[in-house]
């Protein structure tokens, strides 16, 4: 039987690039210990690591698709539409948190840069008034130069955060958008017992655990 045959979700679009998940429930996906609606459940921190890993190995420009396969039968009919809007909403949340933390680095930059100007003007000045109290002495000249590179230094900050620091996180607030709208199918497997999904996300919470199957034997005395 052909994956198409056995799965269900979105279609996929032929120019995506594929993200591969193999798990045995969907409830695996998910944090265990966030109490909150489908829509709004976290993805594990395993899941979220594999996902955004494997996006960030792909073309920048190529959209996403998500291939969820998974070991048990196909359970309600709206779990793919459910795991694909919890998806989307972990992702849209983390692009926002994301240019959130950009917005706070760069008010951290135009703070930083300011009293790193200040104190580059203070050290300068400072720095002259020393020269000219001990003209034509080297211990004048070393003081001088001294005050001037910790002036300097005081720039490293701002200077690392407007040349270096906002473009990854640009990087993964564009990463968690294309993660956001990307479709989501899953395949499922039609060898494993037809009432798994009773005991698998959305029908159980992640934090619930199948129960046994048996009683277990009481321990000898």
């Amino acid at each position: 039987m052909s994956d198409e045959s056995r799965s269900a979700g979105d279609p996929i679009p032929t120019n995506c690039q594929h993200i591969e998940v193999h798990v045995a429930e969907l409830k695996q996906l998910f944090n265990a210990m966030d109490p909150s609606p489908f829509r709004e459940r976290d993805l594990s921190p395993a899941a979220e690591e594999f996902i955004v890993g494997w996006g960030r190995e792909l073309p920048r420009d190529a959209p996403l698709a998500l291939i969820v396969h998974l070991d048990r039968r196909a359970g309600l009919p709206e779990e793919p539409a459910m795991l694909r809007d919890a998806i989307r909403e972990f992702f849209s949340v983390r692009a926002e948190n994301t240019r959130r933390r950009l917005r706070h680095l760069f008010r951290v930059g135009r703070v930083s840069l300011l009293i790193g100007v200040v104190f580059v003007a203070v050290t300068v000045g400072i720095g002259d008034l020393v020269a000219k109290a001990l003209e034509g002495q080297r211990l004048g000249e070393i003081l001088q130069e001294s005050l001037l590179i910790g002036g300097w230094v005081a720039m490293w900050r701002p200077l690392e955060i407007f040349l270096y620091d906002w473009w990854p996180i640009t990087l993964e607030a564009r990463l968690s958008d294309r993660l956001s709208a990307m479709p989501v199918r899953i395949v499922y497997k039609e060898d494993t017992r037809p009432d798994a999904w009773r005991s698998d996300w959305p029908v159980a919470s992640p934090r619930e655990k199948t129960p046994p199957s048996e009683p277990a034997p009481p321990r000898p005395r």
